[in-house]
């Protein structure tokens, strides 16, 4: 190939995805992890952001929100109702646990969803993670969407060979609503860490800080 050759091809831009902050965004058609006390949380406000982006109707962009049967911790649905319309999630409650990842693997491959997200009792292995990306993947390219994957791991997290992991932990003061919110792996952007007020989740209430652990 000619140097000409080489200085014509086009440069390749960041993939598509859903920006949530300053230098934070969740690229689309791939699968990223969530951990912490406030993992629930932080998945809600994505998917209220995901949906005001596509300004579609809920029915017609549901949200696949996939839970054991056998966990406690469920969403509370009126609560939800200032953030999300109740109409644009759908709960899938699987009784095995081999079929959490294979009920989300399905609805990424359709491409029908614009996200789907995974409570998870442990992390997944790479084998699984791998699979989801490709599901992702070929959602994106037959489907309507191009899928956002969300799987939520208790602790610190761990899954190998996610796009992106984060923890989100409250930090409540008196009187005040607060949340911390770390960027622990992004395979596109260095850890950081942000502190987060009130309901405006993605609006910080100062400067990225640098995160220099894990």
């Amino acid at each position: 190939m000619t140097a000409a050759a080489l200085l014509a091809r086009k440069t390749h831009g960041p993939p598509p995805g859903l920006a949530l902050l300053d230098d934070a965004s969740l690229p689309l058609a791939r699968v990223h992890e969530i951990c912490g006390r406030a993992r629930r949380t932080l998945a809600v406000r994505i998917a209220a952001k995901l949906l005001a982006q596509l300004k579609s109707s809920p029915s017609l962009a549901p949200i696949f929100w996939i839970t054991p049967k056998w966990e406690r911790n469920r969403l509370n649905t009126d609560g939800l109702a200032p953030l999300l319309p109740p109409q644009s999630l759908i709960f899938l409650d699987p009784i095995r646990g081999e079929d959490i990842l294979w009920s989300m693997e399905e609805i990424l491959r359709s491409g029908a969803a614009p996200m789907v997200v995974a409570d998870l009792p442990e992390p997944p292995g790479m084998t699984q993670v791998r699979r989801l990306h490709l599901a992702a993947e070929t959602g994106a390219g037959e489907g309507r969407f191009r899928p956002l994957g969300l799987m939520l791991t208790p602790g610190s997290g761990g899954a190998p060979g996610v796009e992106t992991r984060w923890q989100m932990e409250p930090d409540h003061t008196p009187g005040q609503v607060r949340w911390r919110l770390e960027r622990l792996r992004a395979r596109m952007a260095p850890p950081k860490t942000w502190a987060l007020t009130g309901n405006h989740l993605f609006h910080p209430t100062s400067g990225p800080q640098n995160h220099t652990g894990r």
